[in-house]
């Protein structure tokens, strides 16, 4: 099937639940997305609020109380939300992002020279005793590597091991340094083989169709193309330039009609960070203007499910900063209901 850039943009809405919000617990959300980037605190709460009919920050704070939930390492070398179970499977899918990032950070050149294997033994037996913060770990490091910097040390370990970031780092409102532990150890199970093909399904039954490039864009690994034509049993559709679009059977697509409502996400959402371009939910001019020379400016306004603008936490509240396009008197009417639902959450 021939699919046009409206079908895939409402496809991608409907399958995110951001056509119309779902009454989920968080957990079977955060599953269902394969995590959520949690690079800040707030992010991942936003993307929950925006998704679900009813939803509470507790509940993910006490997730990474309980262990149930995991702040790690995995796609694209970024910090993610996961439920445990995608923890202890997608950090070793994800490794040769981790490999990448040990050959090409100036924070790790001083100590390239020191076998992986070694220094991920080396966390091992210094995590022995319990999580250490970031500053300790590096100094614990230093007595099996002395010619390499504390510091070197640290960023090495969290790219050679899979340490899980420890609460209260990631609870709604919480403050706290990074504290590490082997997510094997933190979570109390062994870590799982990960099922590549399995999961690229999950991908696309969340973010399809898709064609190799996205699953690249989204994981951060090379050589999709390959799992996904090994894949049985997947249904093939093309895209407006006639690239070959992948996806599960029977995963639900829209014909493009439906209404998308006004949503306020984080500074980075998965809906618009899975796939090769960003052409499904942005232009891009657009996407410039929310892009500072480091990383993204502010928040995000999507409006007829694209970016139309930007939004700040301003003395705890939700403030506009800037819109892309002139609304419609029922966009705006949109907006203002989730600026109030928004200042809620905030309230919590």
């Amino acid at each position: 099937m021939r699919l046009i850039r409206r079908q895939l943009n409402r496809t991608l809405l409907l399958r995110q639940h951001l056509l119309t919000r779902v009454d989920w617990h968080p957990h079977q959300m955060i599953h269902h997305l394969l995590g959520l980037q949690a690079q800040d605190n707030l992010p991942p709460y936003l993307s929950l609020a925006a998704r679900l009919s009813s939803f509470h920050p507790s509940v993910v704070s006490d997730g990474l109380g309980d262990r149930t939930l995991v702040r790690m390492v995995v796609m694209r070398g970024t910090i993610h939300l996961l439920t445990a179970d995608d923890a202890l499977a997608l950090r070793g899918w994800t490794q040769p992002c981790q490999v990448r990032e040990r050959k090409v950070s100036q924070n790790t050149r001083p100590g390239l020279h020191l076998p992986a294997a070694a220094v991920a033994a080396a966390v091992a037996a210094v995590l022995e005793d319990g999580p250490l913060p970031v500053k300790a770990l590096g100094e614990a490091l230093s007595a099996h590597f002395p010619d390499v910097p504390p510091s070197v040390l640290a960023h090495l370990a969290r790219v050679d091991a899979p340490l899980a970031q420890l609460p209260p780092r990631g609870q709604w409102k919480a403050t706290g340094r990074v504290v590490y532990h082997l997510v094997d150890r933190w979570v109390g199970r062994p870590l799982l083989a990960p099922s590549p093909a399995a999961l690229v399904r999950r991908y696309l039954a969340a973010f399809g169709p898709a064609s190799g490039a996205d699953v690249g864009a989204w994981s951060g690994l090379s050589g999709m193309s390959q799992v996904l034509a090994g894949i049985d049993g997947v249904e093939l559709h093309e895209d407006e330039a006639g690239r070959c679009l992948y996806d599960v059977p029977g995963a639900p697509l829209a014909d493009g009609d439906e209404p998308a409502p006004v949503r306020l996400l984080g500074l980075y959402d998965n809906v618009w960070l899975s796939h090769a371009t960003r052409d499904r939910v942005t232009e891009p001019a657009k996407r410039h203007r929310w892009m500072g020379r480091t990383g993204g400016l502010a928040n995000t306004v999507f409006v007829d499910g694209m970016l139309e603008g930007l939004w700040r936490v301003a003395d705890g509240r939700p403030v506009v900063v800037e819109l892309f396009r002139d609304l419609s008197r029922r966009e705006q009417a949109e907006l203002d209901g989730e600026l109030a639902r928004v200042e809620q959450l905030l309230g919590m």
